[in-house]
């Protein structure tokens, strides 16, 4: 029965874009690679400054594209608004000062802190405990015994097997494992003991914090962290510790002391926004098609490197815009879509997804009336490992979740397209974790069936020559052109696509 129904679908999909399909390739035959390449050229140019989130280079990012979906006729997509603005927040150090019984310990000599999640004022701490190198797994436990709800922890931040050499090198991921293993435990506040005090030409940790997005009814802040020198800590623990080594001899436990942290810091209230552009449906206006990608990048250092994101992701915003240009046209034309497609594109997701989290808390469209969010997320260049014609794939992810519609779809419009689709990474389980990390997971998370499509990585991923000459238009025009015509499907069929297949999300 299960095959029947299967092939009954695929053969309704198949008839469906048979009676559409020429249509919609005469208005997909507009996105064409010269048209990418000059909008690419302004989105990926150095005008921009890696547009990065709550920056000018992302509000003058905003405004080009705003400007481009005004001229193509496009409705305003948040009211009268094209742009859908959201707070960010930054904080700034004033002071800090760190006292052991009395004795001052000089910031950034022997102490530092995580500002984002620093404490702002003044505590005092009469007890810590000490959980040597605050490993808990089937190997080792130093919690073992130890209750640590509502205590600070002060931990090594070397493992054993490396105390006793003389790298000053962090493994920042075992760093973070162990804060997470603290906070997990319920630690009010965490201490590490680090090296890199000893090391004199150590990172200095500027006085302006990370960005941030509050989180909804509640404090964004967890357990405050903070860096000490194995000298602090000798007068933390009241122990001769005469180099960092010594550490691997003092007990795990409780220890009373006297410890005074004072921290001073302001909170800047900056902005971002998502730019949402739409055309209006005909009668079933009142159902959605979105469409995403994000456009902000990594910005601009302070020694002038630029990071252009001109794979990541220009070239999804850029297809966006096209794909706009190209349903304009068509409604000209007097081919209208059935639902209201959503041109959205997202700031925020190299911050955390923050701007496709912020539209899902706050949606403009009922996610419950969103038929499907196809999202680009990287599709002007070339896998270096793709094993079949590197010319003619994408990948494609999130097509076996949630609806048993989409993938039929998607076979069923690539019988004319004929390119390799690659459904590898649709392994929740899948190392790379793709299916979380663009903007398509926040939908889906909420119920919405996507698809994401994406070239994979680079050797330029994430670096500053990830530059519009690399890009191949070619490829990208012929992927570009397929994820239109899915969204064409996606808006003219009869139904909205099923929610037939519930999303559960392994236990990392």
């Amino acid at each position: 029965m299960k095959k029947i129904v299967l092939i009954v679908c695929v053969l309704t999909t198949v008839t469906v874009f048979a009676q559409k399909g020429n249509d919609a390739a005469k208005f997909a035959s507009t996105i064409t690679q010269k048209d990418l390449k000059e909008q690419l050229s302004i989105i990926a140019s150095a005008e921009f400054e890696g547009r990065e989130t709550a920056t000018e280079g992302q509000k003058k990012a905003a405004a080009y594209i705003e400007s481009q979906f005004k001229k193509f006729g496009l409705l305003p997509g948040n009211g009268n608004s094209y742009q859908q603005v959201y707070p960010v927040y930054q904080d700034e150090l004033k002071s800090a000062s760190l006292k052991i019984y009395n004795a001052n310990f000089a910031f950034n000599n022997h102490f530092s802190l995580m500002l984002n999640n620093a404490i702002n004022g003044n505590v005092n701490i009469n007890e810590v405990v000490f959980v040597s190198y605050g490993i808990s797994d089937k190997e080792r436990d130093d919690y073992k015994g130890i209750d640590v709800k509502g205590k600070w922890v002060l931990i090594i931040e070397s493992d054993p097997a490396d105390i006793d050499k003389d790298s000053l090198s962090s493994n920042f991921r075992k760093t973070f494992t162990k804060i997470g293993t603290a906070t997990s435990k319920g630690a009010a506040g965490i201490l590490i003991i680090s090296r890199q005090f000893e090391n004199t030409k150590r990172f200095m940790p500027p006085s302006i914090g990370n960005m941030y997005m509050k989180k909804q009814g509640g404090n964004n802040s967890s357990a405050p962290i903070i860096s000490v020198s194995y000298q602090a800590a000798s007068s933390i623990l009241t122990k001769p510790i005469n180099k960092y080594a010594d550490l691997k001899n003092i007990s795990i436990g409780k220890y009373a002391t006297q410890l005074n942290i004072d921290v001073h810091k302001t909170t800047k209230t900056l902005e971002s926004s998502n730019v949402v552009g739409i055309i209006e449906g005909t009668d079933k206006k009142e159902e959605y098609v979105v469409l995403t990608a994000h456009y902000d990048h990594l910005g601009k250092r302070d020694d002038g490197t630029i990071y252009y994101g001109a794979d990541d992701d220009g070239s999804g915003t850029v297809t966006i815009i096209e794909m706009a240009e190209a349903f304009a046209k068509a409604k000209q034309k007097g081919y209208a879509p059935r639902r209201t497609i959503v041109f959205m594109t997202v700031s925020g997701e190299e911050k955390g997804l923050w701007g496709s989290d912020y539209y899902t808390q706050h949606p403009i469209y009922p996610l419950n009336k969103t038929s499907v969010n196809l999202n680009t997320d990287m599709i002007g260049r070339i896998d270096p490992k793709y094993k079949g014609d590197s010319l003619n794939y994408i990948y494609s992810i999130g097509e076996d979740k949630l609806s048993s519609d989409l993938m039929p779809i998607s076979d069923s419009i690539n019988q004319t397209f004929k390119i390799e689709i690659d459904r590898k990474f649709n392994d929740l389980k899948d190392p790379n974790r793709f299916y979380y990390r663009s903007d398509h997971f926040n939908f889906a998370k909420n119920g919405v069936p996507i698809i994401f499509y994406f070239n994979g990585v680079h050797k330029d991923y994430h670096r500053p020559s990830d530059t519009i000459e690399k890009i191949n238009f070619d490829v990208m025009e012929k992927r570009a052109r397929f994820i239109f015509t899915t969204a064409w499907v996606m808006a003219n069929r009869n139904d909205m696509l099923k929610r037939d297949i519930p999303l559960v999300i392994p236990e990392r």
